[in-house]
């Protein structure tokens, strides 16, 4: 058969990976797809160094349009990021008749549901598998392994360069921007690492999962973010005294009353396998209601893990390329005219159990105050610690409560601030059990 071109978009990290793996095993891949598969452009603003990656045969050039529209090619693979050109690219791509493959969570997680619909319109197929955790096919385990069940609830580690620092901070008890300042250094985290440690990274990564889950449209703008920059290392070193470690989690679960999607700080039992997940490494959780907790582990960056889940669903349109779109399984693994509307849940309107720490005045009485304030709010108390202070006068109360709506858990929190026994805010953490 004739063989299947790419032309690949942005020859960085993961694009060079890209290009390795489709060269070095280029005769398994064949066998896999059943035609070959051949790199045939591709487009970068370095082109020296874009050819020195790809090697000969491959026509380099600078502008992405004129890969993206070229007629010899089948499949473009976007690998640029970001949401502005490579929007353009990849719709310029889709109006060509192209199948795309990208690895954008930011893209799709923001403008999904158009790219999505025009992909539907003409006919092409759009995948995503290497946008969430790397190299885990957790995409493909959502769309196709698991699509005999009602998914109840996934929760993920799906940041590295988060994940990281939570670990070096447990490990070393160090501050959080000692061990941020040491990530840097590795590698790990960028010169501006909000993006990655206040959540949004997760947040894109959660909404992809959260629409193949439920089958619902991406509605990254109403994910609940909050990032790990303000934990305390005394935060982490109560938890692990408590029986607890603190990763930052994307949890998306379906209830009664919606769909909670939210990124925070979580607490989690530590004889769960997911709280053992440590370093720069992803693992995602999925509860089905027919095949119980499931766990998938491993690299979720990095050049050849990424590019793995490239290749791999560049196999997958390749095999699809002569199929029937009506009969391909769908994007978002509904069916296009099936997508739920189920609202998201505003975080005041999720229920879960929460870790809270309170600075108080050490004097007699204080305890009576902090717990007949949550009692009054349906509060009840599973765990306590009580901690003195280098201050002296001051102590540190610990509380872990039973599972309780947060809005109730807010409004107690500001009655416990108002009282003259009490210095300093209130941190509230959250916790999930995670046991299935």
């Amino acid at each position: 058969m004739k063989p299947i071109n790419v032309g690949l978009l942005g020859v960085g990290t993961v694009g060079g990976g890209t290009a390795t793996v489709l060269k070095r095993n280029a005769a398994e891949i064949s066998r896999r797809a059943g035609r070959d598969i051949v790199l045939k452009m591709a487009a970068n603003l370095d082109l020296d160094a874009a050819r020195a990656i790809v090697g000969e045969g491959v026509d380099v050039v600078a502008d992405g349009f004129a890969v993206a529209r070229h007629p010899d090619i089948d499949i473009v693979v976007e690998l640029i990021g970001g949401t502005g050109i490579a929007k353009e690219l990849v719709l310029a791509a889709i109006d060509s008749g192209k199948h795309v493959v990208t690895a954008n969570k930011k893209l799709l997680a923001e403008h999904g549901n158009e790219i999505f619909a025009r992909a539907q319109e003409k006919g092409v197929t759009v995948a995503f598998e290497a946008a969430v955790a790397g190299g885990i096919p957790i995409i493909k385990a959502l769309r196709e392994g698991l699509s005999a069940n009602h998914i109840e609830w996934i929760a993920g580690i799906i940041n590295g360069t988060s994940n990281f620092i939570l670990t070096e901070m447990r490990d070393k008890g160090a501050a959080f921007a000692d061990v941020l300042a040491e990530a840097q250094r590795l590698g790990y985290a960028e010169a501006d690492p909000t993006f990655d440690i206040e959540g949004h990274d997760a947040a894109h990564k959660l909404t992809i999962m959260a629409a193949l889950a439920y089958g619902i449209p991406m509605q990254f703008d109403k994910a609940y973010l909050e990032g790990i920059s303000k934990l305390s290392a005394c935060d982490i070193r109560y938890a692990e005294e408590l029986g607890y470690r603190i990763k930052l989690l994307g949890i998306t679960r379906r209830t009664d009353k919606g769909v909670e999607l939210r990124v925070h700080p979580t607490l989690i039992p530590e004889k769960r396998l997911i709280a053992n997940v440590d370093g720069v490494m992803n693992a995602v959780m999925v509860k089905g209601d027919a095949v119980g907790a499931t766990m998938y582990y491993g690299a979720g960056a990095g050049s050849l893990p990424t590019a793995s889940a490239v290749v791999a669903d560049i196999i997958d349109v390749t095999r699809l390329a002569t199929a029937d779109p009506e009969h391909r399984v769908p994007h978002l693994a509904f069916q296009p005219d099936r997508l739920a509307d189920l609202p998201i849940l505003p975080i005041g309107e999720v229920e879960s159990s929460y870790y809270l720490r309170v600075n108080v005045i050490d004097r007699a009485g204080v305890l009576a105050e902090l717990t007949h304030i949550l009692a009054s709010e349906g509060i009840s108390i599973e765990a306590l610690i009580q901690k003195g202070s280098e201050r002296g006068a001051e102590a540190e109360i610990v509380l872990l409560t039973h599972r309780v709506v947060e809005k109730h858990v807010n409004a107690a929190i500001a009655q416990i601030e108002a009282l003259d026994s009490v210095t300093g805010s209130v941190t509230k953490l959250r916790m999930e059990a995670l046991n299935g």
